[in-house]
C-alpha cells in the first residue's frame, strides 16, 4: 500500500544521499559525451531495477556478492569506458548512429548497475523497506534517483554546449578512469579486510 509520508521520506533521503555521488557524476560525464535520451534511459532503467532488487531482496542480496568483487567489476567498467572516451577524436564524436545510441543505453545502464549494486543507497533503500511500505520506498527512491539523473544529464548537456567535444571526451575519460581506480582501490582494501 502506498504511504505518502514514507514515499516522501525515501525520496528525500535517497536524493540527498545521491546528489553529487559517483552515479550522478557518471551521468554528467556521459551526457556531456553522448545523446541525452540513451544516457538518461539507461541510467533510469538501472536505478529502477536496483531499487526493485533492494526492496524485494533487502540487504541479504548485497551479502551474496563480496564487496570487493562488486568494487573490482565497477572499477574495470569505469576504466574501460574511460579508455573508450579518451580514444574518441573530434570527428568520431560528431555523429552518433542509432546503434551507438543503443550501446550508450546499455553502457549507461550497466555502468550504473555495477557501480550502485550493494552501494550505500541500495542498502539504504533495503533498510527503509524493512520499516515501511515496499511500494512507497521503491517509488520514493526511484523518483529521487530519476531526479538526480535528470539534473546530472542536463548539467552534462550544458557542459557539452560550452566546451569542445574533444575536451568533453578527455574530461569524461579522465573521470571514468579516476572512478575506476578509486573503485579498484576500494576492492583491494575490502578484499584485504575480508581475508
Amino acid at each position: 500500500m502506498l504511504n505518502v509520508s514514507e514515499l516522501a521520506e525515501a525520496l528525500s533521503l535517497v536524493f540527498l544521499a545521491e546528489f553529487g555521488d559517483k552515479s550522478q557524476l557518471v551521468v554528467v560525464a556521459m551526457a556531456a559525451t553522448y545523446r541525452l535520451l540513451p544516457v538518461v534511459s539507461g541510467a533510469i532503467v538501472a536505478f529502477l531495477v536496483l531499487n526493485l532488487v533492494a526492496v524485494l531482496a533487502g540487504a541479504v542480496v548485497a551479502t551474496w556478492i563480496p564487496t570487493w568483487v562488486a568494487a573490482v567489476l565497477a572499477g574495470l567498467a569505469f576504466i574501460g569506458f574511460g579508455i573508450a572516451a579518451l580514444r574518441v577524436d573530434d570527428e568520431d564524436g560528431s555523429e552518433e548512429s542509432a546503434s551507438v545510441g543503443s550501446s550508450v543505453f546499455l553502457a549507461a545502464g550497466m555502468t550504473i548497475f555495477i557501480a550502485e549494486f550493494g552501494d550505500k543507497t541500495q542498502l539504504m533503500v533495503a533498510t527503509l523497506a524493512t520499516q515501511s511500505s515496499a511500494l512507497s520506498v521503491w517509488l520514493g527512491a526511484s523518483l529521487a534517483l530519476i531526479g538526480t539523473t535528470l539534473l546530472g544529464a542536463l548539467l552534462g548537456n550544458r557542459l557539452a554546449e560550452r566546451v569542445s567535444l574533444l575536451w568533453v571526451h578527455r574530461i569524461a575519460g579522465a573521470l571514468f578512469i579516476l572512478f575506476g581506480v578509486l573503485a579498484l582501490f576500494k576492492g583491494w582494501t575490502s578484499f584485504h579486510a575480508e581475508v
